[in-house]
């Protein structure tokens, strides 16, 4: 941890922000199966560029759940607080649900013990019933509260408002994870800068501080998340650029190649340890009792399996102990290390699987690759490190980064470097490629299937971003679908290789519209497509291009010349350097650029009607074409009006929920304010003598009233009720309180004041030798406003100590700081008059007579004079400035 702080500093030290003036930031969130964390940009001065965003629990990573209980949605560690207790309420695992069928969903959470109450909704994908046993939410409704959630982490660690996001996705993620996971967040009201893979986002971690300039370096990321494994090829180099007219070396990396095992990961190690301790514990509990039935008990479990494996990452014994698992019966036990690895004996060839497959189909060695770079949270399991390690022939790894923060890092520079508002001074291009290959495949009447009508559109790792063009002739309308490249390669539950269809329509009609003209080609349609930098494909336009031949008639036109001195038949205009011919002249005259010649022998030659020709001119017309998307199953996004509504529904419980904390926040403090108020009473003597008994007991006797209130009727109360009851105690208890704050505090601001004229007396003497140009009646000023406020303490006070303490006080400690302070700045005011300039004196003006006849008595007599002369302008007397 303290070599991946260091890191982390040295990054810091080598990245600039140039910022652009902007009231919003750029965050970037590293959405996992079990954990979510947000970076944030950071556009206040004194900030780290980039940094981790904390929780309301001050850690740096937030359980990514959503839960629903009485009629309140918990999000991130208050969801986690009621997992045990009410797993069927609580959400997980919802990155792995989206874009995903119902069937392989409901597999999945079987396999994980999860109660939930899920249904199939039209698109064949995923619903969840609530506990309201009514409500449903697709998992984009509650992805986008997860996401929505982040966000507000961000904007709280900002200080800023935030609304472009970068968001890292797992490399094996298709086309209809990317998009609806895009479409949760359109939900959140979150801009998405990107969706970036994962193994990008540690690669632009990795090289950041790093100078290739001297030697280009292969480094594999591989990454054992909490549900999948993955290993990535990156290929780091550098190349010369220009800036400011100066070449300089600028860093990149391309992926080169990933490859992956969407269902490996810490999980799958964790639940045979979770069925060796059902086991176990069914074994101690007998009478055919099988503790996996209770959904409860599972939770439970889960829970403590997952904090003894990570004891076993450091010791090769752990203890497991959960009360009341079952029937109020405990259960308790240990495994070791040995164990455990004996368990999960399968998983570790398996976890070599992608690193092997990465350097199959790169054509590359073991001893080609630079470095090995480990992160997700399973790799830190001993046993997973040694096969890696057995593997690469290496007796240590590489792990300079952090293997929880490093992508969520990197996807903040990613976030910085395509936001408008941000400039990095230290670049690293990035050069990604699309894990899947896609097939482009039309479908119409009239249509033959050929290699024309299936096209391979995007080749595996082909860079994104990128466009995409397609022509075909065809004169009717069609259909359009794309599909995955390779079936034995598809996202993980993926029931279809075909991802996205449409239907292209408006070539009939123009067609038919145009056939009657001369066409002199067939009528071809050209297809738009783009990848986006998110890695999601799609058809962007489509267009009808038509060409027509046609036979126009035109004025026949010829040039004649009058009164020339040439007469060749080729008339040529000379100007300058430049001979323009007849053709080019006529031309160059119509456009009105030449207006004369240059030549005044030669006259404009003469425009002689000749009748009329035809010629053949060739017109091309291109016809926008209606696209409407036909995609079916659980990749379609959400309809227009479905997606208003969830935008209504998420919109409300935002609001609830900014109520809820309202309310418990308005609660705590009325709560803190009866039991530090009780304390101070009964701690505190000085109250006996600012307040009466009565008054006293009449006051806690209030406060016992609203407490009890609080702990019997205030469980189910609103915010207002809070504050009502709160503003009524204060009502009694501020008084009492003043009373006994300037018990002291009016005592010693008297004493500042008595002070301060003391110093103040001392000061005006000072000024008569400092300062003796200072305005008399500006001091008499400082010493009339001083006596002013000496009268006014000595009366206050001495009415003050005619009063009961029990009364509102004659004057407050606040009272006497204003006057003290008007009177210091009235003093400050007078010390700061600057002193006078002395007034200037003018040199005598010589004059060539008293310079060539020295010492004579007409040149003194005429310097006297001029000294002296009643027209000469008086100096101007010194005056106060204010």
């Amino acid at each position: 941890m303290g070599s991946a702080l260091f890191r982390l500093g040295l990054f810091l030290s080598l990245l600039a922000l140039n910022l652009i003036p902007s009231e919003s930031a750029v965050a970037s969130v590293d959405l996992g199966s079990e954990w979510v964390k947000v970076a944030v940009v950071n556009l206040k001065p004194g900030q780290a560029p980039i940094s981790v965003a904390i929780n309301e629990m001050s850690k740096r990573k937030t359980p990514a759940l959503v839960a629903f209980h009485a009629g309140t949605r918990l999000l991130g560690e208050e969801a986690a607080g009621i997992t045990a207790r009410y797993p069927e309420k609580v959400y997980s695992q919802l990155r792995d649900m989206i874009g995903k069928s119902y069937k392989h969903v409901k597999t999945y959470i079987d396999s994980m013990y999860l109660p939930f109450n899920i249904v199939e909704d039209s698109r064949g994908a995923v619903g969840i019933k609530i506990d309201d046993k009514e409500t449903i939410y697709s998992v984009e409704e509650l992805m986008s509260m997860i996401l929505s959630y982040a966000s507000n982490l961000a904007e709280f660690h900002s200080k800023v408002t935030v609304k472009d996001v970068v968001i890292s996705v797992p490399p094996y993620f298709g086309q209809a994870e990317r998009r609806g996971l895009v479409q949760a967040a359109q939900f959140a009201g979150i801009n998405v800068l990107s969706l970036i893979n994962e193994h990008s986002g540690a690669a632009l971690q990795y090289g950041i501080d790093k100078d290739f300039s001297n030697g280009s370096r292969h480094v594999i990321f591989y990454d054992m998340g909490s549900s999948s494994t993955y290993a990535a090829l990156v290929y780091f180099s550098a190349y010369n650029g220009k800036e400011f007219g100066k070449t300089v070396s600028v860093n990149q990396f391309q992926v080169k190649e990933v490859r992956w095992d969407p269902e490996l990961g810490g999980q799958n190690m964790e639940a045979r340890m979770v069925e060796f301790f059902a086991d176990e514990f069914n074994k101690q509990l007998g009478n055919g009792v099988d503790v996996r039935k209770s959904p409860k008990a599972m939770a439970k479990l889960k829970k403590q399996v997952k904090r003894t494996k990570e004891i076993l990452s450091a010791n090769t014994m752990a203890p497991i102990s959960v009360e009341s698992l079952y029937d109020d019966r405990d259960f308790r036990s240990t495994i070791t290390r040995d164990k455990f690895e004996e368990l999960c004996g399968d998983l570790w060839d398996r976890s070599l699987t992608p690193l092997k497959d990465v350097l199959k189909h790169s054509g590359m060695e073991v001893d080609d690759v630079y470095a090995v770079e480990l992160i997700g949270g399973a790799t830190r399991v001993p046993k997973l490190k040694a096969k890696i390690q057995e593997f690469l022939g290496r007796k240590e790894l590489d792990k300079h980064l952090d293997a929880d923060e490093a992508i969520v890092l990197g996807a903040a520079l990613h976030a910085a470097n395509l936001s408008d508002g941000i400039k990095l001074n230290r670049k690293l291009g990035i050069l990604d490629g699309s894990p899947y290959g896609f097939v482009v495949e039309l479908d119409g009447p009239e249509l033959l299937k050929d290699e024309s009508t299936k096209q391979l559109l995007v080749p595996r790792m082909k860079k994104l971003p990128s466009k995409m063009f397609r022509s075909f002739v065809h004169d009717k309308d069609f259909e359009v679908s794309l599909f995955y490249e390779a079936e034995d390669l598809l996202p993980p539950g993926a029931i279809s290789p075909v991802f996205a269809q449409y239907a292209v329509s408006g070539v009939t009609d123009a067609s038919e519209k145009y056939s009657s003209r001369n066409l002199s080609s067939p009528i071809k349609t050209n297809l738009h497509f783009s990848l986006s930098r998110s890695g999601i494909l799609a058809l962007d336009r489509a267009d009808a291009v038509i060409e027509i031949s046609e036979w126009v008639e035109v004025p026949k036109k010829n040039l004649t010349a009058e009164n020339t001195t040439a007469s060749s038949e080729n008339i040529s205009i000379e100007t300058g350097t430049k001979n323009v011919s007849e053709e080019s002249t006529e031309n160059l005259q119509s456009d009105g650029t030449i207006n004369n010649a240059s030549n005044s022998s030669i006259e404009e030659p003469s425009v002689v009607e000749l009748g009329t020709e035809k010629k053949l001119k060739k017109r091309t017309f291109r016809i926008p074409l209606k696209i409407v998307e036909k995609t079916k199953g659980p990749g379609m996004p959400l309809p227009g009006d479905s997606a208003v509504e969830t935008k209504r529904k998420l919109e409300a419980l935002d609001k609830k929920d900014a109520e809820r904390r309202r309310t418990a926040e308005l609660k705590n403090n009325l709560e803190g304010y009866i039991y530090s108020t009780k304390e101070k009473l009964e701690t505190f003597e000085e109250f006996d003598k600012i307040s009466s008994e009565d008054e006293r007991k009449s006051f806690i006797e209030k406060l016992d009233e609203v407490q009890e209130w609080l702990y019997l009727d205030g469980e189910e109360a609103s915010a207002s009720e809070f504050q009502d009851r709160l503003d009524s105690l204060k009502a009694i208890g501020d008084p009492i309180f003043f009373r006994f704050k300037e018990l002291t505090a009016r005592p010693a601001a008297a004493q500042v004041a008595v002070k301060y004229l003391g110093e103040l007396q001392q000061t005006v003497k000072g000024w008569e030798t400092s300062k003796s140009w200072l305005p008399k009646n500006k001091v008499d000023e400082v010493l009339t406003e001083a006596d002013k406020l000496k009268s006014w303490l000595n009366e206050k006070e001495a009415e003050q100590k005619k009063t009961s303490g029990f009364s509102t006080p004659v004057f407050t400690s606040e009272d006497v700081y204003t006057k003290l302070y008007n009177l210091q700045d009235k003093a400050a005011s007078v010390s700061r008059i600057p002193k006078p300039k002395p007034p200037k004196v003018e040199k005598p003006k010589k004059n060539d007579t008293s310079e060539n006849n020295e010492g004579t008595p007409s040149a003194d007599k005429s310097t006297a004079d001029s000294s002296s002369s009643p027209d000469a302008e008086p100096e101007s007397e010194p005056h106060d400035e204010l």
